[in-house]
């Protein structure tokens, strides 16, 4: 195992960029380094795709080396290996989205997200594995296979940024970027022991599945092994607004400090499974509650309290927005014959789905959207977070399309294991992921603690206080 205790890969990102900006080791060192573990691991791992050739990258990394001067220093990310998730182009890199109709895509120019991860000093390696058009919380595709969990590899990743999860949990990448429309960030932490950040809606840019006129769904957002590593990378991604007061400079402290708060007397709701509405794995309920017991010895109170909503009409104005939104982002790639007939079977449903929604039913879902936010508004002005498990299910097979069953109950889609998932991207909620439970047993999995939407600092800051605690 490559990944010793003083190795270059086993340092935390913030760590890793100190020695980097105080010539400690060189972008070199650090990409062989890196090379080295995707070489013994990605090969049964499957995290990383679409790889750029390993002498480019030491070449890349030399000249990086070369090329280090004082307008490098304020770039955080200077020398770090990165694979941006494959729902996103970056330029040179096979872009497929996981879709044989994409297999021959090569962009020419970066999306801004991952423009500003190369303005950071970020050097490309590939990209991370998906399953197909991000669809479905389980990361496999015909093109690049199954991605298999950072612990136990005969187990699911979850997704859809399964390959990113991998990635980070395994130390192929110091930290990396995902996207989250129905827990795509939360899952893979919860499934791989680290930590997973949802943000609000445009603290990000380049939504990676939108459409005009539409409620924002789907979010980028950092995964990494540490809070402070997670707010490392959210100061590369965010427009980075007033409310975070992370300075980008290499220093550790700035991205640890403003995470450090006092959450005596905090009020915490604990939503469960939304009063038995939600199906869950024997000791799901249980481990995480467990868990949440550590913000309570730090002095947060913890109330069982779900917000009164109609969940079944949350549920339904849910997958008539997400057929709607994927229809109208994909209509004139997937509207040709050939190659809709080429996608799995879980995408041409939403895309038929999409297509035959009635304008009645889609007024409808976006004013069930509104009145959630409405009662979320309500709810936040009563505690300051809520809390419930980040899935249903303890990681499964890894042959598996999803959990067809959970707990005797029938799923009757392919993501509907993943409703616990909706309140948040429902209410364009800050949510974390943490580790919870015991992923070496085969029990891994997580919290999503959620803040009102803006509140991305004090969601990392609880986290932080829980990471501590562990």
């Amino acid at each position: 195992m490559p990944n010793k205790p003083d190795s270059i890969t086993a340092l935390s990102a913030l760590e890793l960029m100190e020695r980097l900006h105080k010539r400690q080791v060189s972008c070199a060192e650090v990409m062989q380094a890196y090379l080295t573990v995707m070489d013994e691991l990605n090969p049964s791992h499957r995290a990383i795709v679409a790889r750029v050739n390993s002498e480019q990258l030491l070449s890349q990394a030399a000249a990086h080396d070369q090329q280090f001067t004082k307008n490098a220093t304020h770039s955080l990310l200077y020398g770090f290996p990165q694979a941006p998730k494959d729902l996103l182009p970056a330029a040179g890199i096979a872009f497929t989205r996981g879709s044989p109709v994409l297999a021959n895509n090569l962009p020419e120019e970066d999306a801004e997200l991952l423009a500003r991860l190369r303005q950071q000093g970020a050097i490309f390696v590939g990209k991370t594995n998906v399953p197909e058009f991000g669809l479905g919380c389980h990361t496999y595709n015909p093109l690049y296979g199954i991605t298999r969990n950072a612990i136990q590899p005969e187990l699911s990743a979850a997704g859809s940024s399964g390959g990113t999860a991998v990635a980070v949990a395994t130390h192929m990448l110091p930290v990396a970027d995902g996207s989250d429309m129905m827990g795509s960030l939360r899952a893979p932490a919860a499934f791989n022991g680290i930590y997973g950040l949802r943000p609000t809606p445009d603290l990000i840019p380049d939504s990676p599945v939108t459409s005009a006129n539409r409620p924002t769904l789907a979010v980028n957002g950092p995964m990494a092994r540490s809070i402070p590593d997670l707010a490392l990378m959210l100061a590369v991604m965010a427009d980075f607004p007033s409310q975070l007061p992370f300075i980008r400079e290499p220093k550790a402290d700035h991205f640890i400090t403003p995470l450090q708060r006092d959450f005596a007397g905090t009020t915490i709701a604990w939503l469960g499974n939304l009063n038995d509405r939600l199906p869950m794995e024997d000791g799901m309920r249980d481990a995480c509650l467990s868990s949440l017991q550590r913000l309570q010895d730090a002095g947060c109170e913890i109330i069982e309290w779900v917000p009164d909503f109609d969940y079944d009409a949350l549920w339904q104005a849910w997958i008539d927005l997400r057929s709607t939104v994927f229809f109208e982002a994909n209509e004139d790639l997937l509207s040709a014959k050939e190659n809709f007939n080429q996608i799995k079977p879980e995408a041409q449903w939403e895309f038929t789905r999409g297509r035959q929604m009635t304008a009645e039913r889609l007024q409808q879902a976006i004013a069930t959207h509104a009145q959630w936010q409405e009662t979320l508004k309500q709810a936040f002005s009563r505690v300051s977070f809520m809390a419930m498990p980040a899935c249903q299910v303890f990681p499964f097979p890894a042959e598996w399309d999803w959990p067809k069953t959970i707990a005797g109950h029938t799923m009757d889609t392919y993501h509907r294991w993943m409703e616990n998932m909706l309140p948040a991207s429902m209410g364009g909620l800050p949510t974390l992921a943490m580790p919870a439970g015991n992923a070496a047993t085969n029990k891994g999995s997580g919290l999503q603690l959620m803040a009102a939407p803006g509140q991305d600092l004090a969601v990392l800051q609880l986290g932080y206080t829980y990471q501590q605690s562990i």
